[in-house]
């Protein structure tokens, strides 16, 4: 009797949660809670993200300018390699959405999407699956240092924005990607864009 309460107070816990949050569903693969949004802060596209573009200046004035309503604070942050510092950018609630990293001439080098509240150029959002995003197994790597057991890959006809995905579950060997079967289910953690030179 009391496995029976548990059981029943899960599945309502979980669907209240699915009920409160901006978009969720359960995936048609796995069973699992998704946890999306379509509320869109700031869109990634080749060529921009938000007001940001390959012009613009590292800085909180040239950073806040560009994304009107958002504020900037220093952060020190994981890329694949090492740890950096870069500018986080806030919404008006106070989410941290951006990354921002500084390049060598002054200028932006390489922006990180870090919500759900954002999309890239194909319609990608955080927390969707390589299987939703139709992400081919081709187009991604294996992550290496900080970022093992992750896969890189491509956005699909946008060669400056990479998705960088978590494997749930995945043991490795981790210098190469899981089965497509494992793959399949790994889950969307950031959107990396880079201005075209």
């Amino acid at each position: 009797m009391r496995c029976r309460f548990l059981n029943a107070f899960t599945v309502s816990f979980a669907l209240a949660v699915a009920a409160c949050s901006p978009t969720a569903d359960f995936d048609g693969t796995s069973g699992r809670l998704v946890q999306t949004s379509n509320v869109t802060l700031v869109q990634i596209t080749e060529d921009s993200v938000g007001g940001i573009t390959p012009e613009t200046r590292y800085g909180s004035k040239s950073i806040e300018s560009a994304l009107p309503g958002f504020t900037t604070e220093g952060i020190q942050t994981a890329v694949e390699n090492k740890t950096e510092w870069a500018l986080a950018a806030f919404n008006t609630d106070g989410f941290q959405v951006l990354q921002v990293f500084k390049g060598q001439n002054g200028k932006v080098r390489s922006v990180h999407g870090v919500t759900h509240h954002l999309q890239g150029p194909n319609g990608e959002r955080i927390g969707m699956t390589l299987g939703d995003i139709g992400t081919a197994k081709a187009d991604c790597r294996a992550g290496k240092n900080l970022w093992r057991g992750m896969a890189i890959c491509k956005s699909r006809g946008h060669p400056n924005v990479e998705l960088v995905y978590a494997i749930p579950g995945y043991q490795g060997p981790f210098d190469r990607l899981p089965p497509s079967k494992e793959l399949f289910d790994a889950e969307l953690q950031r959107i990396l864009w880079t201005p075209k030179s």
